[in-house]
């Protein structure tokens, strides 16, 4: 690589041994541009000395100490030890979507902590120790546990007093067709952001996430709105729930459009029975416009089943689609309960009857690996890079650390492995073949 000595023309009528300088005194200039970091080391650095792990170089016994749990004291005794909180393994850090925001990969869906009956200290104590282990997303809704949660999340926070630049808080602005307020207008939008502000106690919220699309309401006036609420600093960021690919289309084509901020994120039900959106859709939308995706529903069919009668349990949720959904929110649990008796098709029932007989194959898997089902699908949908942030469910301190274990079996799951569930599972979702439209003419 070429190389030249730095010229000073000041120096050229005064001294004349330029020729006898030392080379190393010479100032090198490399020809080429400076490499560019990738995420994945991004990552590594972000993980601390983990990266010192995955490069393979010597640890040092200091980082031995962190890695263990222990930090390093430096005061007179070399050797005095700490207790220090760690983050769990397998917990990484992404970027959500393609925008710069960096979220955990696992967050906390608070729709079954406080819709749940615990008492405030109890919630407490479950957040807490979620921050602790290093998830930094929670997510809110008002479809699930009304508005109340907020103010009970916003008395945590306050109470905590930790840095706003430690935690995400996604909240959704939902509508419902039963409900007073109807649709995605400006109005409803503006009074729903400034009100979940003064319930959280916040000065911004970071994402704010729209459940349903209004096609009652111009999506002009939807992703107007929604770059307003961020011009006034009171959102960073907003994203979809529920909407299909061709409403997130659309507004992506509003936004660049009107010069509006487009969206990041759509949150989608992913699990083992609810998987063509994510494994089809989502990437495409990622590779396409850079919407990432943030996923749940991934254990609530597990704990249903421990609470409830088999024969009984697939009878009360919608089988109208490929994919069987298990979702709760107002409108569809008022549908299954005026309009929809399943309990008397008995083509339904068999299906949930083959669901059934696949979940037990999947329980006999698990105890090989010496894990619960739960974990293994845990693990399955983190195993999907298309899956940015997944969000966990959990009423108890138990089924929040059960779910944070998961995150070790994600290295356990090879492509033999992946391959028998699989096998068991049967339903991998698949393109249809492309149709000419010379044929459909």
């Amino acid at each position: 690589m070429s190389r030249m000595a730095l010229f000073n023309p000041a120096s050229n009528d005064t001294n004349n041994n330029d020729n006898d300088m030392d080379d190393s005194k010479a100032v090198t200039i490399y020809r080429c541009r400076a490499p560019i970091a990738s995420l994945d080391c991004m990552e590594e650095f972000s993980a601390g000395s983990a990266g010192a792990v995955a490069s393979g170089r010597p640890i040092e016994s200091k980082e031995r100490l962190l890695l263990s749990g222990l930090s390093y004291s430096s005061s007179e005794n070399p050797y005095q030890l700490t207790k220090q909180v760690s983050l769990p393994p397998g917990l990484r850090y992404r970027n959500l979507g393609k925008s710069g925001l960096r979220v955990a990969n696992i967050g906390l869906g608070t729709w079954s902590l406080f819709g749940s009956g615990l008492t405030s200290e109890k919630i407490e104590e479950i957040i807490t120790m979620a921050m602790n282990n290093g998830i930094n997303v929670f997510d809110l809704s008002e479809a699930h546990s009304g508005s109340g949660s907020e103010l009970e999340l916003g008395r945590i926070l306050s109470r905590k007093m930790w840095k706003r630049s430690s935690y995400i808080i996604v909240t959704k602005i939902y509508w419902s067709t039963r409900s007073e307020e109807k649709g995605l207008s400006r109005k409803h939008i503006v009074e729903s952001v400034r009100a979940s502000l003064m319930r959280l106690q916040l000065p911004y919220i970071d994402i704010v996430i729209i459940h349903k699309a209004d096609s009652m309401c111009p999506m002009e006036e939807v992703v107007r709105a929604m770059h307003y609420i961020i011009s006034q600093g009171w959102v960073m960021y907003w994203g979809t729930a529920r909407w299909s690919p061709v409403e997130i289309m659309e507004a992506y084509t509003n936004c660049r459009q009107f010069n509006c901020v487009t969206p990041i994120v759509e949150q989608t039900e992913y699990n083992m029975f609810c998987r063509e959106k994510t494994e089809l859709h989502m990437p495409e939308l990622y590779n396409k416009i850079g919407v990432g995706a943030m996923t749940w529903g991934t254990t609530s069919m597990i704990s249903s089943m421990d609470r409830d009668d088999r024969s009984n349990f697939f009878s009360r949720y919608n089988f109208k689609n490929k994919n069987t959904s298990f979702s709760w929110t107002e409108d569809e649990a008022a549908i299954n309960k005026e309009s929809w008796n399943w309990s008397k098709d008995r083509n339904q029932l068999d299906k949930g009857r083959k669901v059934s007989e696949k979940l037990q194959e999947l329980s006999i898997l698990s105890e090989k690996l010496g894990c619960s089902v739960a974990q293994l699908c845990t693990a399955w949908c983190l195993k999907n890079e298309s899956v940015h942030c997944l969000l966990l469910e959990a009423a108890s301190e138990e089924q929040l650390f059960s779910g944070i274990q998961s995150l070790q079996l994600i290295p356990k799951l090879s492509a033999t492995l992946m391959a028998d569930i699989e096998r068991i599972l049967d339903n991998k979702p698949t393109r249809p073949p492309a149709i000419s439209t010379l044929v459909l003419r």
